[in-house]
């Protein structure tokens, strides 16, 4: 069913268990994943920590073959930014499935800081599996 899935990680817990999920589900479809991390700025210490984080996945899925890419998003967009770079690097992948976790905000918090995951939604054409938290 799946043959390209994609996993946008930024070193939270909620994404460490959408990266088991992904992880999951391209052993079971035999499937390539594509592990990415967007950077809201080009600073050198972002651009550090963003290869911190995508090293630590590294590490942590060693026995499967992947894909490993750091994304940079327009600043000036914000969250959107950070989705905008995400759903071109799934298209452009050609990624079949995007795994994602999100936090669950509600109410106000929901409407001040919005969500990546809720933007991805309306910009990616592929599936996508929202990993919640527990």
């Amino acid at each position: 069913m799946y043959k390209k899935i994609m996993i946008a990680v930024d070193g939270s817990e909620i994404a460490g268990r959408a990266l088991a999920e992904a992880v999951n589900i391209a052993n079971s479809y035999n499937a390539g994943l594509c592990v990415v991390h967007c950077v809201s700025d080009d600073s050198e210490e972002s651009i550090n920590n963003g290869n911190k984080i995508l090293e630590q996945v590294k590490s942590e899925i060693s026995a499967l073959s992947a894909d490993f890419h750091l994304l940079q998003a327009d600043v000036q967009y914000g969250l959107n930014g950070i989705a905008e770079a995400i759903a071109g690097a799934a298209s452009d992948w050609g990624a079949d499935l995007l795994v994602v976790g999100t936090s669950n905000r509600r109410g106000l918090e929901r409407l001040f800081i919005g969500s990546v995951a809720e933007q991805l939604i309306a910009k990616v054409d592929s599936s996508i599996l929202l990993v919640r938290p527990q």
